[in-house]
C-alpha cells in the first residue's frame, strides 16, 4: 500500500472518520451562510433606522 492510500484508510476506521469530516463541512457551512443572512438583514435594519440614511434618500413620508 502507498503513504496516501494508508492515509485514507484511517487505520481502518475511514468509515466513520470521513463521514464525519463530511458532515463537519456542511454545518459550518451552514453557519457561514447563516451568518452571512444575518448580516445582510442586520444592515438592512440598521440602514432603515438611521435617520442619516433616510434623508440622504430622500423620501417623502416625513411630514
Amino acid at each position: 500500500m502507498s503513504g496516501m492510500e494508508t492515509f485514507l484508510e484511517m487505520g481502518g476506521h475511514a468509515g466513520y472518520i470521513w463521514p464525519a469530516y463530511g458532515i463537519v463541512a456542511l454545518v459550518l457551512a451552514g453557519l457561514w451562510l447563516a451568518s452571512r443572512r444575518f448580516v445582510r438583514a442586520s444592515n438592512a435594519e440598521l440602514e432603515d433606522l438611521n435617520p442619516r440614511a433616510r434623508r440622504k434618500r430622500g423620501s417623502g413620508d416625513e411630514a
